[in-house]
């Protein structure tokens, strides 16, 4: 029983100690939980305090922004009421300036009205005053004012018509000069007119040998000779079956001539080896370069031109190795020369100066083969380097019409160059050649609408163009001239110049019965 009360004891303290711990824990637990609710009150009413704290300074910092700006907006306005015052006065004083600026014009503007009438009034009085002198002088005088007026014109007249006379007699001393230079003028244009010059370089020369056997050894062991020659010279030699000759083929006449005369030495020396080929090459160039200024000096001498640069000469003496249609080019500026001299003399100009031109026009025919450009061109150029007159080197430039002619002097080296170039003889040209020339210039003339026929005369520097009248107008004309002319420069290759003239003719035909 004991045991069971003791165990029975036991499991009711366990209980109790069971149940009073879960009371003593409950107790606890509301505790804690009474603690947090007290906290959190407290958080929130430390919230709200803080909120309204801010609030209060976000209200107290927006209306400092807002006086601010007012206080801005005030001194602005101000400044702004300042100006508009300022501006109000400066308007009213210029009203003021204005107004007193008015009165005072309005006060001249009375002083001038005037004064008007004062002058008026003077007007009147010299006027009347004049009236009553001319009627003394008229007494006095014994004749009217219209009398006087009269007698004064007719002694005007008299003395404008000796005036008029003196004039017309100045006038037709100074016409009478200006008509001499203007005939003169006329004359060398009539001359020029059959100015032609068209240039056709000689390219080749022939060397004659003695035997056949001579063009081997001149071939040499493997063509070694002939590669020499060539090599030295600039030039080609061309060995084919024409029996006994060699041609020399080269567009520089100089060069040509240097292997012409070193062939003929080496064939008349009979030692044929490259040493050789070059000692008589450079012996050859010696006497071509003697040759070349003896025939400038010649020239120069047989013209009677002084004064000339003698590198100028040098090149003169170039010409003797150059041709133009078969005529020596530096016997032609010679006979320019001479004929310009004499040109001058009969027409009244300086000789001196024209022949001096006419021996320089053609000069840079001297160069053509070894410099670009035409020989007009390059004869302006040495012309210049060497420093020639300006007339000289516009004489130069003009005898071809590369540029317009300006003085008589031009004319006549036109119309001498024409005169050596065309003189029978002087030069050559192929028949069939020829007629294709004059052949083309017809066609390109009678190519345009309204033309009917076409001649080809003077040897083709002129082409004469009939037009039909129904088709072509008289100020229609002058248009075609130009564009018949231009057509010609574009299309055919011509010496000097080509004359384009058309005729228009109407023709009215009535029966009298």
């Amino acid at each position: 029983m004991d045991i069971l009360s003791l165990i029975i004891g036991l499991i009711v303290g366990i209980a109790a100690g069971v149940a009073a711990g879960f009371i003593i824990r409950k107790k606890v637990a509301e505790g804690k939980l009474g603690s947090a609710e007290q906290q959190a009150r407290q958080m929130l009413e430390d919230a709200i305090k803080s909120a309204e704290s801010a609030k209060k300074e976000a209200i107290i910092s927006a209306k400092e922004e807002i006086f601010q700006l007012k206080k801005d907006t005030d001194n602005d306005l101000k400044e702004r009421r300042k100006e508009v015052s300022r501006l109000e006065r400066r308007v009213a004083q210029k009203e003021e300036t204005l107004d007193a600026k008015l009165e005072g014009v309005e006060k001249k503007e009375a002083s001038l009205q005037e004064k008007h009438r004062a002058a008026d009034e003077l007007k009147e009085q010299i006027e009347q005053k004049l009236a009553e002198q001319v009627e003394v002088l008229e007494k006095i005088a014994g004749i009217t004012t219209e009398e006087a007026k009269a007698e004064l014109v007719h002694k005007l007249d008299s003395e404008m018509a000796h005036e008029t006379a003196l004039k017309i007699s100045e006038y037709e001393e100074r016409f009478r000069d200006e008509a001499e230079a203007k005939a003169k003028d006329i004359l060398s244009m009539a001359i020029q007119r059959c100015a032609a010059d068209h240039v056709s370089e000689v390219a080749i020369s022939v060397v004659s040998l003695p035997n056949e056997e001579m063009k081997g050894r001149i071939i040499g062991r493997e063509g070694r000779n002939v590669r020499s020659i060539e090599s030295l010279t600039g030039v080609e030699l061309i060995i084919d079956d024409t029996p006994e000759v060699i041609t020399i083929s080269g567009f520089d006449p100089v060069r040509r001539e240097v292997a012409r005369l070193a062939l003929e030495k080496l064939i008349s020396d009979g030692r044929i080896h490259p040493a050789r080929i070059e000692e008589m090459v450079e012996k050859a160039k010696r006497d071509v370069e003697i040759t070349i200024k003896q025939a400038g000096e010649k020239a120069v001498f047989e013209t009677g031109v002084h004064g000339l640069n003698p590198e100028l000469i040098k090149i003169l003496g170039r010409l003797k190795f150059r041709t133009s249609y078969g005529q020596n080019a530096l016997r032609h500026s010679v006979e320019v020369s001479l004929l310009a001299g004499c040109l001058a003399d009969e027409i009244g100009i300086d000789a001196t100066a024209a022949r001096r031109a006419g021996l320089l026009h053609d000069i840079g025919k001297a160069l053509t083969a070894e410099a670009e450009g035409s020989h007009v061109q390059l004869g302006v150029e040495l012309a210049k380097k060497y420093h020639e007159h300006k007339d000289i080197i516009h004489a130069i430039e003009a005898h071809h019409n590369d540029i317009e002619p300006q003085s008589a002097l031009d004319l006549i080296i036109q119309a001498a160059d024409a005169i050596s170039a065309a003189r029978p003889g002087a030069r050559r040209e192929d028949v069939e050649n020829y007629i294709k020339r004059l052949q083309k210039l017809e066609e390109v003339a009678g190519s345009f609408d309204g033309v009917d026929k076409t001649f080809a005369i003077q040897a083709g520097r002129e082409v004469r163009i009939m037009v039909k009248p129904e088709s072509v107008s008289d100020d229609q004309m002058k248009l075609l001239a130009r564009d018949i002319a231009k057509k010609i420069e574009n299309e055919l290759d011509y010496p000097g110049q080509i004359k384009v003239n058309i005729i228009r003719e109407s023709r009215h035909t009535e029966y009298a019965k």
